[in-house]
């Protein structure tokens, strides 16, 4: 039902260096948004949350694909959870980041699978909030590898000035770059390869951008948070902050990041969950751990995304669902 509680004990990760220990307490409300009657969560891995305090969802249609489904998958929340409207049906087939930029725009990045379908995937698609669209990037269907085509874009962010950064790849036989466009769509340059060295991909999985403009990349194939200046100049990396499967930056400079991944295997010594910190220097500030009756599966948050005023918004490809943190 909505409004089902479960309290939340957040504690920070004290076994990597410049960490503040603070013990806080949280509440998760599950099943909060809405839904429009007759229609329930697909897989969900991507939100944001407007100026106005509007949350935007990007979802699967129901499933874990938008490919065989007319449902609009691009969803608008307000703060209290009701369903404002729903947008961009018919253009998508791997809903995975979503973006709202300065001026209330929506930016929606569909991270297709291999194997295509036909007229659409590999886009990054500017809404206004009405759902008009503005402009389109890549080319719908065609997954490549030059200035003009994407191979499963898994994030976009805007900086200050309007340019458009998008982490181009997910993995696997898909690209391993960051590319960088003008806020007209005009293609500016783009750096990166696959590796493991600084300034190389893994997998990637997210991009934000901070008030500095500095780049923050989630390269989660590496277990680490990759940072870049504007001109893709390699700065630093982090693995304070886990796994990395979705990162935000507020207009604070708080670094929200999500790792629904850690493992003894995969990142040995990190317990899954949503950590929190300092986009300025790396200091993490507080970690929501994962929770439920299977900690250690992928049953935590793979989105993040914070509203200025104390909630956090967790997006669930696992269990389906978007759920809201509170203080108490």
């Amino acid at each position: 039902m909505r409004g089902t509680r479960i309290i939340v004990a957040v504690i920070a990760i004290l076994a990597v260096p410049f960490v503040i220990a603070q013990d806080v307490t949280w509440r998760a409300i599950a099943n909060w948004a809405q839904m429009p009657e007759g229609r329930t969560w697909g897989s969900t891995s991507t939100l944001d949350v407007d100026r106005g305090g509007n949350v935007w969802v990007f979802e699967r249609c129901g499933g874990n694909s938008c490919a065989e489904s007319n449902l609009p998958p691009v969803l608008q929340f307000d703060a209290a959870g009701k369903f404002v409207r729903g947008f961009g049906a018919g253009l998508f087939v791997f809903p995975h980041s979503i973006h709202v930029d300065r001026e209330g725009n929506v930016w929606a990045a569909d991270a297709a699978l291999p194997e295509g379908t036909p007229g659409k995937g590999h886009t990054v698609i500017k809404f206004s909030r009405e759902g008009k669209v503005l402009l389109k990037l890549g080319k719908p269907g065609e997954a490549g590898d030059d200035a003009n085509t994407f191979n499963r874009p898994s994030g976009v962010a805007t900086a200050a000035n309007g340019d458009v950064y998008v982490s181009d790849g997910h993995g696997g036989a898909s690209n391993a770059r960051v590319m960088k466009f003008s806020k007209d769509g005009k293609f500016i340059k783009t750096w990166g390869k696959k590796g493991v060295g600084p300034g190389d991909f893994g997998e990637l999985h997210g991009i934000a951008v901070d008030s500095s403009g500095r780049v923050f990349v989630a390269d989660r194939g590496n277990s680490r948070i990759q940072i870049f200046d504007a001109d893709g100049k390699y700065i630093a990396e982090w693995k304070q902050f886990g796994r990395p499967s979705g990162i935000y930056i507020d207009a604070t400079d708080t670094l929200y990041v999500t790792d629904h991944q850690s493992d003894a295997k995969r990142n040995p010594g990190m317990r899954r969950g949503i950590r929190i910190g300092s986009a300025k220097d790396g200091t993490l500030r507080a970690h929501i751990p994962a929770t439920g009756p299977e900690p250690d599966k992928e049953n935590m948050a793979e989105g993040v995304a914070a509203d200025g005023k104390g909630a956090i918004y967790g997006a669930e490809v696992a269990s389906k669902s978007v759920t809201k943190f509170v203080r108490n």
